[in-house]
C-alpha cells in the first residue's frame, strides 16, 4: 500500500472523539474538496506491505485504529489490511469520502464505517454514492461537513429522503463559527450530533500532535 503516515494521537472527530487512536493514513484521493485539510496525502507516500504496517502499529500498544486518507478504498490492499486488523482484534474505524462502494466491507466485525456525504461547499457533491447509505449499520456514523446554510439544507434533504440507521454528525468547516450551525440544529430540532474537530482545538492547524 501507499501510506502517507502512521501516528498515535487523539481521535478528534465523530462518535469516537477523545479516544487515543493509531492512525493509518493512506495516500491518494479521488476527490478534491475545497476545504480539504490533508492535501499532503494526495500523492507521494511510502510503499509498505501489510505486515510492515501491522509491525509499525504494534509499538503504540493501542487497540483503537483509524484507517483514513486520502481515500483508503481506492487502494485494493485496504480490504486485506482491514481483514488482518480484524483478525488481530483491533477496534477499527474506516474513514471514507462516500464515493466508493461500501458493500465489500459492510458486514465486518470490529469495524465502524465513518462515511461523509459531500455538501456543496466541497464542490464534490456530485460524487456522492448515495446507495452507500443503505449499507450503514447502527455501529457506523454518517458525517456532513457544513460551511453554509446551503450545506445545511442539502444535508437535511438527504436525511429526509433516506432512512438512516446510524448516528448522524454535522461538523462545521474549521474556522467557521459553530454557533450558527448549533442554532440551526436546535431551531429545527434535528436528531443529529454537532461535531467539532477536537484535535484542532487542542493542537491547532497542525495535522496531528
Amino acid at each position: 500500500m501507499q501510506i502517507t503516515e502512521i501516528f498515535y494521537s487523539i481521535q478528534g472527530e465523530g462518535m469516537l472523539a477523545g479516544l487515543p487512536t493509531v492512525f493509518i493514513r493512506s495516500t491518494g484521493c479521488n476527490l478534491r474538496c475545497r476545504y480539504c485539510d490533508t492535501t499532503y496525502a494526495y500523492e507521494g507516500g511510502t510503499t509498505m506491505s501489510i505486515q510492515h504496517i501491522l509491525d509499525e502499529i504494534k509499538q503504540y500498544h493501542c487497540s483503537q485504529i483509524c484507517v483514513t486518507g486520502g481515500e483508503p478504498l481506492i487502494q485494493k490492499e485496504t480490504l486485506e489490511l482491514l481483514t488482518r486488523l480484524q483478525k488481530q482484534n483491533y477496534q477499527i474505524c474506516l474513514e471514507t469520502n462516500g464515493s466508493q462502494p461500501l458493500q465489500p466491507i459492510s458486514n465486518r466485525d470490529n469495524l465502524m464505517i465513518s462515511m461523509d456525504v459531500k455538501t456543496p461547499s466541497s464542490n464534490m457533491q456530485n460524487h456522492n454514492l448515495l446507495e452507500n447509505l443503505k449499507e450503514l449499520k447502527p455501529q457506523d456514523q454518517l458525517k456532513f461537513i457544513i460551511g453554509t446554510k446551503e450545506d445545511y439544507h442539502y444535508a437535511k434533504k438527504i436525511m429526509s429522503k433516506h432512512q438512516l440507521s446510524c448516528p448522524v454528525l454535522f461538523q462545521p468547516i474549521w474556522k467557521t463559527d459553530p454557533k450558527d450551525l448549533a442554532s440551526w440544529i436546535l431551531k429545527d430540532e434535528l436528531p443529529v450530533r454537532l461535531g467539532l474537530q477536537l484535535h484542532k482545538i487542542i493542537w491547532g492547524d497542525i495535522p496531528h500532535k
